[in-house]
């Protein structure tokens, strides 16, 4: 990573955005005009392709060529989920401030910067985008709302902040969060184990530019379950109160059978689909819970297993300005020749980068 300053960084993870990014790049460039025009610029919008199946890698790299040093694309080696992709972007990012938001246009930059101003204006050290109308698929509008919910519960979260990838977040969290190495990352999770100095404002969120959202009912399922079992222990505290509640509901259902038999009806014989449909209800919790305890327990194998959070093919910043079609989102035949730095920062050989220079190869400290 290059330790050089900037004021603000915004990462941006793609996957599957070749339609949109340029449009959004664009925006960005509009709107922090006054950041990207110093000289060094002091703006740096960081594009994260997450195992892309089209074209976006090409893009990213060309948008790399068409800006003034402003704009860095990180590669990763396949899909790996969107936290993780932010959490390679913010390892990337140095800005004294570093936003997020997604690649489908649908996160306004002109709200971003209310939002950066706002941070800087409070003594606050991250702050959300709260959606004034959500403009999802209602599918992941639901999906949204019960994650949310949890959150709430399992994080501790205040139940008026509303969690969203659109966000803003001070340099002191982003150093917290990018030295978390788990494989199951969750952003939010990260940002509320750091600080409790959390804040929003209301934004405007619009209709998706092109394509459709990443996210399906799995995908939903998996950030849910990174969310509950990754950072915190409630589910198994949950887990022995429901065990609690089960043994003294079969203690007093017990103590009925035997009132019933000895008192109240000696003649009726203890039915036989009560005690199947007991058995089955009892069954199916510890099923449950054991499920929760080996989802635990599997989480511990990967991580000490060395399962990576993500894997970064290369890093391609350009340090000045290039020549480019004014068509960006065209396809490209050939990828415009750039500075690739390639590395692993999952590995302790993170000192040495190769850098791939123009028809030529060195290897620098």
């Amino acid at each position: 990573m290059n330790t050089n300053q900037v004021e603000l960084s915004l990462v941006i993870p793609v996957y599957n955005g070749s339609q949109t990014i340029c449009a959004v790049v664009d925006s960005i460039h509009e709107v922090f005009a006054s950041l990207a025009r110093r000289s060094p610029p002091e703006l740096e919008v960081v594009l994260v392709n997450d195992g892309s199946a089209d074209d976006s890698d090409l893009v990213c790299t060309q948008l790399v060529n068409r800006f003034n040093g402003t704009v860095v694309f990180v590669n990763l080696a396949r899909n790996f989920g969107e936290h993780s992709a932010v959490l390679a972007g913010l390892a990337e990012a140095r800005g004294r401030y570093v936003g997020v938001l997604d690649d489908d246009g649908q996160n306004p930059p002109a709200e971003l910067l209310r939002m950066w101003e706002h941070l800087q204006a409070s003594d606050l050290d991250v702050v959300y985008g709260l959606y004034r109308e959500k403009k999802h698929h209602w599918f992941r509008n639901l999906g949204s709302r019960f994650n949310d919910r949890m959150a709430t519960l399992m994080l501790r979260k205040p139940a008026d902040i509303y969690l969203s990838s659109f966000k803003v977040m001070s340099r002191f969290v982003v150093d917290q969060i990018i030295q978390y190495r788990g494989p199951y990352p969750y952003v939010d999770g990260l940002i509320f184990r750091t600080t409790r100095r959390i804040g929003q404002i209301e934004v405007q969120h619009e209709e998706r530019q092109a394509g459709a959202s990443g996210y399906n009912l799995r995908r939903l399922v998996r950030l849910w379950l990174n969310m509950f079992l990754g950072f915190s222990v409630t589910p198994l505290r949950i887990s022995v109160i429901l065990g609690l509640l089960t043994s003294a509901l079969s203690v007093l259902l017990m103590a009925g059978i035997v009132i019933d038999k000895l008192w109240l009806n000696p003649s009726v014989p203890v039915g036989i689909p009560t005690i199947l449909a007991l058995i089955t209800m009892f069954s199916g919790i510890q099923l449950v819970v054991l499920g929760m305890i080996g989802e635990y327990v599997g989480r511990l194998f990967m991580d000490q297993n060395g399962m990576p959070q993500s894997i970064v093919r290369s890093v391609i910043r350009s340090p000045a300005a290039t020549s480019c079609e004014s068509a960006c989102c065209s396809s490209m035949q050939t990828r415009p020749e750039s500075v690739i730095v390639a590395h692993d920062r999952h590995k302790e050989s993170d000192d040495i980068t190769l850098e791939l220079h123009a028809g030529s190869a060195g290897v620098s400290e």
